[in-house]
């Protein structure tokens, strides 16, 4: 029970490691701090008098039994600095959190690598941090991001076809932000973790999200940023593991796009630069696996219509049955094919583009 005491005290705003572990300290344990009379609470000065009052008044509004049965309902687990679990790159960062919360399981590996970048992604960053976090996976390395729209979604998505990934949010682990990627999140809980800092129940915030990024760096040994403008929240997440002695990589993209700006920047500052998941995997003496090149056995008209599409501009299927003379009713159905067999992905508006797969 000693964590759900620190967890009911960790909810209190303005109670951050620092209290807590003045509080732990003085009374001996988060539950005895809890518990501990007003007069105590008052002479021990670990918090100043509006945090006092704070805590008096949620502790009053607080039945610690209930709130810990409603956490074990909804598979919400708790884990401190103090567990053997607490993952231990997180705990070597400057500020870990002295609490965390999460859904699904904690990696037991070191071998984390987080994927982050722009929310409006192109189809190419997109394309590219799902290619990238479906090799990483492959390799057994844990995909790290904070499953926000474009490249973090994107590199999700590709952890789970080959692997395992966690999802940092800056909200609570049971609120589902963005909304719509409420399924997403529900499959990495069953397939990874779902991990925050912040209680249940807390919604998202401008101002939580940079606090989120420390922690999915924290998590990695290495950050790849795939896509950023020049003031993207991406290069916050660079900028903390830069701090922590931790990796930097880059994906390069478009010299035209202003999404560029910000990945190439960093390649100019001694970031390195990736070009496949193989850039990544050398850097740390891991191995994907010895597998032939995927060779596409393909007919006529399937060659026709897979050459047609791009890695980085989805393409409408009415300019692929111009561009292949192909009759209009066969066309959906070799995309359809293409499809299912992993080699291109629809996007809105019913175009299509190729998916990236290293060897092809």
């Amino acid at each position: 029970m000693e964590k759900i005491y620190l967890a009911a005290l960790q909810m209190v705003a303005g109670i951050g490691r620092a209290h807590l572990t003045s509080l732990v300290s003085f009374f001996g344990s988060a539950q005895q701090a809890w518990q501990a009379s007003k007069r105590d609470l008052f002479l021990c000065r670990c918090l100043d008098d509006a945090l006092y009052n704070k805590l008096l008044i949620h502790q009053e509004n607080t039945d610690i039994y209930k709130l810990a049965s409603e956490w074990e309902k909804s598979g919400i687990h708790i884990c401190s600095v103090n567990d053997s679990e607490y993952p231990e790159l997180l705990l070597q960062t400057f500020n870990p959190p002295y609490v965390f919360y999460y859904r699904g399981k904690l990696p037991t590996t070191e071998n984390c690598v987080a994927i982050v970048g722009a929310r409006r992604a192109s189809a190419y960053g997109k394309n590219v941090a799902t290619m990238l976090a479906a090799e990483l996976a492959e390799a057994n390395i844990w995909v790290v991001s904070g499953a926000a729209r474009g490249i973090d979604t994107a590199a999700h998505q590709g952890a789970l076809t080959k692997g395992y990934t966690i999802a940092v949010l800056g909200c609570g682990v049971d609120v589902a932000y963005p909304p719509e990627n409420s399924k997403l999140l529900a499959h990495i809980a069953e397939c990874g973790a779902v991990v925050s800092e912040y209680p249940p129940k807390t919604v998202a915030h401008p101002g939580q999200f940079p606090a989120r990024n420390r922690i999915i760096n924290g998590l990695s040994r290495g950050v790849i940023v795939v896509e950023a403008a020049e003031k993207s929240g991406a290069l916050i997440t660079a900028d903390f593991a830069l701090e922590e002695g931790r990796d930097v990589f880059a994906v390069p993209g478009s010299i035209f796009s202003p999404s560029s700006k910000g990945t190439h920047n960093l390649i100019k500052q001694g970031a390195k630069l990736v070009e496949s998941s193989t850039d990544i995997l050398e850097e740390y003496h891991l191995h994907l696996g010895k597998n032939e090149p995927m060779k596409l056995e393909l007919s006529i008209e399937e060659e026709l219509v897979y050459k047609t599409l791009s890695y980085e501009s989805p393409v409408g299927i009415e300019d692929i049955i111009i561009n292949t003379k192909l009759q209009t009713t066969i066309v959906p159905y070799i995309l359809l094919q293409l499809q299912l067999r992993g080699l291109a992905i629809e996007q809105s508006g019913k175009r299509y583009l190729r998916i990236a797969k290293e060897g092809i």
